[in-house]
Order: C-alpha cells, then sequence, then structure tokens
C-alpha cells in the first residue's frame, strides 16, 4: 500500500547533454513527480525520450542539469560521491534489460555479490538465509548452484530481480526489464514483480516499451518532449 509520503520527488528537473556547449542536446524539462512509498509507477515513452535518464537520475547514477532530486526527504545534490554510492547500495535495486550476472559465479554467488559493500553486519550476515528465501520465492530454489549460462533468459532475470533486492532496498529501479524475453516469460516477470511489490512494500518504478506490463502498475506517466503526462491503462 503506497503511502502520501513520498519516497522520491523531483522538482524542476532537467536534462541537457553537453550543457552549455555547442549543439548540447535536451532531454528532460521541468520534470516534476513523486513517487510514493510503496507505489508502483510505470513509465512509458517513445525511444530517446529520456526513460533510462529519468530513471538514472533518480537512482543516483546521474546528476540533473537544474532542479532537484529528493530520495528519503534528502537533496541528493548535498551528498558527496561516497554517501551517493552507499545510498545506491543499500537502497535503491536497479533491474536492467541485461542482467550483468557473472558467468563465472552461481545463482548464489551473484546474488550475493551487492551484500559485499554493505557496512551492515546484521544485513550482510542474514543474506545468505535471505538470498534462499528469495530464490525459492521466485522459482530458483534448485537452482542455487547453477551459473547463469546454464539458465533460460527468464530464469536470469528473475536472478538479476534477487539481486537487486538483497539488500533490502526501499526502491527498485526496472529498466525495460522484460525487454530481452519472450512474451511468457515476460508475463510471468511482469507478475512477479507487482507480487514482491506488494509482498515487501517495496517502491517500483518501470521503464518499459510493454504496455502489457504498464497496465499492471498502479500508475502510468508517459514522457513526451522531455515532460510527464499522465498516461492511460495501469492498475488493470
Amino acid at each position: 500500500m503506497a503511502s502520501a509520503d513520498p519516497l522520491v520527488r523531483l522538482v524542476q528537473v532537467t536534462k541537457r547533454y553537453g550543457a552549455g556547449l555547442p549543439g548540447s542536446v535536451p532531454v528532460l524539462a521541468g520534470i516534476d513527480l513523486e513517487v510514493a512509498r510503496g507505489e508502483s509507477l510505470a513509465i512509458m515513452g517513445p525511444s530517446g525520450s529520456g526513460k533510462s535518464t529519468l530513471l538514472n537520475l533518480m537512482g543516483t547514477l546521474d546528476s540533473p542539469t537544474s532542479g532537484e532530486v529528493w530520495l528519503e526527504n534528502e537533496p541528493l545534490a548535498s551528498l558527496d560521491a561516497a554517501a551517493l554510492a552507499r545510498i545506491r547500495n543499500r537502497q535503491i535495486g536497479f533491474v536492467f534489460q541485461a542482467h550483468y550476472l557473472l558467468p563465472q559465479c552461481t545463482v548464489l554467488e551473484n546474488v550475493l555479490m551487492p551484500t559485499l559493500a554493505t557496512e551492515n553486519e546484521v544485513l550482510r550476515d542474514g543474506a545468505p538465509d535471505r538470498a534462499r528465501r528469495l530464490l525459492d520465492r521466485v522459482g530458483l530454489g534448485d537452482r542455487l548452484r547453477h551459473r547463469p549460462g546454464q539458465l533460460s533468459g527468464g530464469e536470469r532475470q528473475r536472478a538479476a530481480v534477487v539481486r537487486a533486492l538483497i539488500n533490502e532496498p526501499r526502491l527498485l529501479l526496472a529498466d525495460e526489464p522484460t525487454g530481452a524475453l519472450d512474451t511468457a516469460s515476460a508475463e510471468r516477470l511482469g507478475q512477479l514483480l507487482i507480487e514482491l511489490n506488494r509482498e515487501t512494500g517495496v517502491t517500483l518504478v518501470v521503464v518499459t516499451h510493454a504496455m502489457t506490463l504498464a497496465r499492471r502498475m498502479g500508475r502510468l506517466l508517459e514522457l513526451r518532449e522531455g515532460r510527464m503526462v499522465p498516461g492511460s491503462g495501469a492498475g488493470s
């Protein structure tokens, strides 16, 4: 259940690549956005509309040209690189179109990788049991010692979702998570993301071209010419 207190807030955010240089490229223009705690949100738009850029700004992987990005009532611009890295590791989980699993590591080892950098000893010590529970939850309980090359595309992406959740983040950002999957696997992954959002309370923001996935989210927004507009068909 989403709360009224926003987890993420963007205030008049703009992004221009090559700002101050001839031929600079405007991507985002005055974005105002609040994402409530526990919400599920889909962001759609044509290729090149700035969807991934917007996700990167929320995830501290990039910074705006102007405007403010807030996470947990804290302006990200006030934080140094080390503090931002801690936030990425502890508070944000990322799922991309490519799974980025390490081919030489087992599924369990891949999932546990983010815990190596956490300073929270309780979280780190409990990670193996948590990983096994999550992997069992997503149907990979019998694949712990398999390597990525022994898994299907859908299984690899499910393992990537568990890796993104292993440090119990408050925010899960998914960039075209079903883009490389067949229809059946994409359907299962979309359902899984929604179920995990409801079960764990993690705030979920998904960038997607897939209307079937977007309609599963509680809210749908579209990016058009660098500006955010309400979408249609979400929550069905």
